[in-house]
């Protein structure tokens, strides 16, 4: 009866050994699975969010911005020039219509 139980053993080892190997792989598996799926997430949202260069309008020319530093100063003086009461309203009117072009 000796020599029937080692054969059992034996097979009993190898069936052991080769659930635990593939238990092993088994999880090793379902890792990458798991890597890949949240790689593929990341890259699907990277994908649907717009570049940022593309969200922002692009900038204008400095001479579209506005007027000149010097225009602003003629602007400002003829404001004065206006509040103390030198020019008219017509007056100031037409400067600034000047000024801005």
């Amino acid at each position: 009866m000796m020599r029937r139980r080692r054969p059992l053993l034996r097979s009993a080892a190898l069936v052991g050994g080769t659930a635990a190997v593939a238990h092993h792989a088994g999880r090793r598996s379902a890792q990458r699975e798991e890597e890949q799926y949240e790689q593929g997430a990341a890259d699907a949202q990277a994908q649907q969010a717009p570049p940022a260069a593309a969200a922002a309008p692009p900038a204008a020319p400095a001479t579209a911005a506005g007027p000149s530093q010097e225009s602003l100063d003629k602007l400002k003086e003829l404001a004065q020039l206006h509040e103390q009461g030198v020019l008219t309203d017509d007056e100031f009117a037409a400067q600034k219509a000047k000024i801005l072009g």
